[in-house]
């Protein structure tokens, strides 16, 4: 009996969204089931705090978006309504004791601020990143394979495979830099002493400094909403409030599931078994995220004012603290000062906010699945760095591990990031196999955050699991 539908693809995040406009633009008749009311994944803004105020519930920041070759491929930005606005500075580091270090759009701008021998080290670390930016994204992302720019990888991987506390200490003598790198690193949620982990750190830097560290104008569902209006102006068909359990929605040509390993053998049954099966049942998840947002009645009182002009801020202080925070969350602990990755949108984009009032967001990390509440340790590392802080808020929404994993069942414990990206899974996620997105299935493909490149809004994932679908399954 031939199957019901041609493509279903089961979730609508980013991954998901690209992996059915993929297919639909091969001319593949797709359907995706959404369990929530909503599309978009990560890329989904709410209310959560006073009316006016525009959060986003998840992914804010959208440097890889604006690298990503499926977005560079299908040009979904301008003519679907899609606008980044760009703060005047992607990042900022404060400190105790001394100026805050500053990640510029210009290299150079950045290397000034450090001593003659760290600025030095700068330029020649980051600056050919960035002029082969592009060649070592389209070499980067998906599975293992040959480089097409060998020397530019060979440049970048000798110090990406080094620990992130290792590659600081290489180039740089003084803490300001060396806290800088270091603060990039961490967003791989990874302790910074593990191999591999000065590669989240080099492609953060090499993209803040080639494309920026934009925001979706109006918030992150606008994304979703341009990704959507594409797919359906090509045929395809989005259903929310729909959650898969298996069955008929499951009779398709091609079946693409944007989710992790854990909801794979959830919505497939006893579809796998042997080797594949146990492979999925001993996938590894990372760290959790514990998030809170906030509607002030005005911008965040840096003591450093320069701070107000970045998008994001790393909320630590000195080098060493950003090492122990991680490591202590890698030990399953939670840090007494942790670091603090914040996000304050409405200074580029002030539709987001009533006028003259900001709407913030901030998360640290904690061992997957916590229940300890970090909302006051967080808001004292913020208050340490921007006194007064505390009084500006109007409102608060919080969300611990769990109410994110409630949110998207694919945060298992908190995890944003979809399993554990280090070395040993980075590149065999979510099973040792030549093309990773594949089953011993032949119709059905995992094409989430669980698959290569990883955690992010990208879409690549899921354009490189649809690619394998349409030379495998048609």
């Amino acid at each position: 009996m031939a199957p019901r539908r041609d493509a279903v693809v089961v979730g609508s995040g980013p991954n998901g969204l690209a992996a059915a406009i993929t297919l639909a633009r091969a001319g593949r008749e797709v359907v995706v089931f959404e369990r929530n009311a909503t599309p978009g994944g990560g890329m989904r803004s709410a209310p959560l705090t006073l009316p006016g105020f525009t959060h986003d519930v998840c992914s804010t920041v959208q440097a890889l978006l604006l690298a990503s070759p499926f977005f560079l491929r299908h040009d979904l930005f301008a003519h679907r309504g899609l606008h980044f606005a760009h703060p005047s500075v992607p990042l900022a580091h404060p400190f105790d004791d001394r100026p805050a270090a500053l990640l510029h759009r210009s290299v150079d701008d950045t290397a000034t601020q450090f001593s003659r021998h760290d600025a030095h080290a700068y330029r020649a670390l980051m600056q050919p990143l960035v002029d082969d930016a592009q060649a070592l994204i389209d070499d980067l992302v998906g599975p293992l394979k040959l480089p097409r720019h060998p020397l530019a990888a060979a440049r970048f991987g000798v110090n990406a495979v080094l620990p992130a506390t290792l590659m600081a200490r290489r180039h740089f003598h003084d803490d300001s830099a060396q806290a800088l790198m270091l603060g990039m690193a961490t967003h791989g949620m990874v302790p910074l002493q593990r191999l591999a982990t000065g590669a989240f750190a080099l492609v953060l830097g090499m993209l803040g400094h080639a494309v920026g560290w934009p925001f979706a104008r109006g918030g992150s569902h606008r994304i979703s909403d341009a990704m959507v209006d594409e797919l359906r102006a090509l045929g395809g068909e989005v259903i929310c409030d729909h959650e898969v359990r298996g069955g008929d929605d499951l009779d398709a040509r091609c079946v693409m599931l944007d989710v992790t390993p854990r909801q794979v053998l959830s919505i497939t049954g006893d579809r796998f078994g042997g080797v594949y099966r146990r492979q999925l049942e001993g996938y590894r998840y990372g760290p959790g995220a514990f998030k809170v947002d906030w509607a002030l009645d005005g911008p965040v009182p840096w003591r450093d004012p320069r701070c107000a002009q970045a998008g994001t801020v790393h909320v630590c202080g000195a080098a060493r603290e950003v090492i122990d925070s991680e490591a202590a969350v890698g030990r399953g602990e939670h840090p007494e000062r942790p670091f603090v990755l914040l996000t304050q949108p409405s200074f580029a984009d002030p539709t987001r906010t009533p006028p003259g009032m900001h709407a913030v967001w901030a998360y640290c990390h904690v061992p997957n699945g916590s229940t300890v509440d970090m909302t006051a340790r967080i808001e004292a590392q913020v208050e340490r760095f921007a006194p007064g802080f505390g009084e500006r808020i109007l409102q608060r929404s919080v969300h611990p591990p769990r109410q994110l994993e409630l949110y998207n069942p694919n945060y298992v414990g908190g995890d944003i990031n979809g399993g554990v990206q280090d070395l040993r899974q980075l590149f065999t996620r979510p099973a040792v196999r030549l093309v990773p997105y594949t089953t011993p299935d032949r119709s059905v493909y995992v094409c989430s955050s669980a698959t290569p490149p990883g955690g992010g809004v990208h879409g690549i994932a899921g354009m490189l699991a649809a690619e394998a679908a349409l030379r495998r399954a048609y």
